[in-house]
């Protein structure tokens, strides 16, 4: 889950394509990888902030995936938990950060910090409960430890 290299992003604009991207469902499925993951969010969170993140975006990751041909189900597409706890973990980060640098640099920043690590869930809850079907449907609680 971790072997993978860090994709930074080189300008504020490759950001926002991603961001823009999700929310029109025009991003190549392809391109859906974590970092776009967690640069549409931080994105959505400092340059949209029209939209309830926490409720809407359950529904727009899961338009767009079905809008690229992905299926949202028991065990592929949209998972909650896994979700809420990045949407945390951006939070968490925005927090300390100085959000009026580039939004590239602060998505890179991000990327390389703990809250952007690829299993940084994992230090919450352990692998058989986030995996199971229960957390890809609704968020549950961590079972290691709390979320700081």
């Amino acid at each position: 889950m971790t072997d993978f290299p860090i994709r930074r992003f080189g300008t504020d604009e490759a950001v926002e394509r991603v961001g823009d991207g999700l929310l029109a469902r025009t991003l190549p499925r392809v391109e859906w990888t974590h970092e776009a993951h967690l640069g549409a969010t931080t994105y959505l969170l400092l340059r949209h902030q029209e939209i309830d993140i926490d409720a809407e975006l359950p529904g727009l990751i899961r338009r767009y995936n079905e809008s690229v041909g992905g299926v949202n189900d028991d065990t592929q597409g949209y998972h909650d938990t896994i979700t809420r706890a990045y949407l945390h973990g951006v939070r968490l980060f925005l927090q300390e950060a100085d959000t009026r640098r580039p939004l590239h640099e602060l998505v890179n920043e991000l990327l390389h910090s703990p809250m952007g690590q690829r299993d940084w869930p994992l230090r919450f809850w352990s692998h058989e409960r986030l995996m199971s079907v229960e957390a890809r449907l609704g968020f549950i609680e961590p079972d290691v430890r709390a979320l700081p």
